[in-house]
């Protein structure tokens, strides 16, 4: 358990603040006026139009997070001792076995552009506006 709250406990204040700023712009925005003049509810006001138009950067803000998770991986798995792919580069870097430690940064940079892709891909999916989605 300790592990994993180790790795999750690092990006989540900096992601809800990130939320809250930009529900905070969304709130700002005119048409959460206009739907709220409409006389829409204000859960709905909150979660269809305002949460929905925040969500854009937030999902690229976890695509860019994903190098900073796979680092802290390497770290967690040598402090805690893990089986894992961190380890194994600890190990093969204190070895200097030079071939596993480049198929694992290989690994490792085509997990972050994946990532990347993912974020790119969900973040137009994510985005209200017209003839912008997939």
């Amino acid at each position: 358990m300790l592990p994993v709250v180790t790795l999750a406990i690092v990006g989540v204040a900096g992601t809800a603040r990130y939320v809250r700023g930009a529900m905070l712009e969304a709130l700002r925005q005119p048409f959460v006026r206009a739907a709220r003049a409409k006389g829409l509810g204000e859960t709905r006001v909150l979660l269809g139009h305002a949460l929905r138009n925040a969500l854009v950067p937030v999902v690229t803000l976890f695509g860019l997070q994903l190098p900073a998770l796979f680092s802290g991986v390497v770290f967690v798995e040598a402090i805690f001792a893990w089986p894992g792919m961190g380890r194994v580069t600890v190990q093969a870097v204190l070895a200097r076995d030079y071939p596993v430690v480049m198929a694992s940064t290989a690994v490792f940079a085509a997990l972050v552009v994946l990532g990347n892709l993912l974020a790119d891909l969900l973040a137009s999916f994510a985005d209200p506006r017209p003839g912008r989605s997939g």
